[in-house]
């Protein structure tokens, strides 16, 4: 029993320090009313030293009762009133150009509270940090925003939708930040505002203990895939004990002198495993 329980910590420690920020689950709790991280983040993308975060919240559900709702992995707020959405994509079907746009609308319909003017509907910024470069042409940063196509000259409309290429890793203040998105260890990290969460995370007891949903998904990962491979192994021998009946059957038909074509229609056997057995039951 202490061995399993001393293999079981074992294995969640290994699970624990293979974890980095490009884990949706991980960069949540590194982010979870963490203004100083968060403001890293935000600074570092939009070139900006001058944004403070006022507050960050982690999996903000906002409720749509006309349509579609969603679950926004990172909120954050800064002094200035503007919002931002972060999201971490690591699959590219996860940020298609709509969902930015979906994720977009909704910051606007629930942030213009009833009574309010248009004029005071705050900016929101929508930053996908994408695992490839799902946009395709290289880019360490997409900025997208609405222009008008006569002059060329952007809609000023407060909306922002920001595409992160992790991929491009460089010297740059935004490659160190996409190199620190798949570090795994607090010492490696560039930005000392991520490093002090991390230390904490991966190496405390509180941390380890803050992060039973993580541990609690990688279990049921776990034992998923345990229960599939046992109905694989399931199948496969009850795979080989029918082909072994059929093999039974065969040799059974074959020592009564059956013909080769009447064996193969009732064992079910390939002709050529029906002709092989014959040529051992004939030597």
């Amino acid at each position: 029993m202490q061995t399993t329980e001393v293999g079981q910590n074992s294995e969640i420690k290994q699970v624990i320090g293979s974890l980095c920020m490009m884990n949706n689950r991980f960069m949540n709790f590194m982010l979870d009313d963490n203004k100083k991280a968060a403001q890293v983040f935000l600074r570092v993308i939009l070139g900006d030293d001058k944004i403070k975060v006022r507050n960050v919240r982690i999996q903000s559900f906002i409720q749509n009762i006309y349509g579609h709702s969603s679950q926004l992995d990172i909120l954050a707020q800064d002094s200035e009133g503007r919002y931002f959405n972060v999201e971490v994509q690591r699959s590219d079907e996860g940020a298609p150009a709509r969902r930015a746009r979906f994720y977009s609308s909704i910051l606007d319909t629930h942030f213009l509270q009833p009574g309010k003017l248009y004029e005071e509907l705050p900016d929101t910024y929508v930053i996908f940090i994408t695992e490839n470069d799902v946009l395709h042409d290289n880019l360490p940063l997409y900025n997208i925003r609405r222009r008008i196509d006569e002059n060329a000259k952007c809609f000023e409309d407060g909306s922002h939708i920001i595409y992160v290429n992790s991929q491009r890793r460089d010297n740059t203040a935004l490659g160190k930040l996409m190199q620190d998105l798949y570090c795994t260890e607090p010492k490696n990290l560039h930005y000392h505002e991520f490093a002090e969460r991390m230390e904490f995370l991966k190496y405390s007891k509180e941390g380890e203990e803050k992060m039973t949903d993580v541990i609690e998904e990688y279990a049921a990962r776990k034992a998923e895939a345990l229960a599939k491979e046992a109905v694989k192994e399931a199948a496969k021998k009850a795979e080989e004990k029918e082909q072994a009946n059929r093999i039974e059957l065969a040799q059974g038909l074959l020592a009564d002198g059956m013909s080769i074509e009447f064996t193969v229609r009732h064992s079910k056997l390939t002709e050529a495993e029906v002709r092989e057995l014959a040529s051992k039951l004939s030597a």
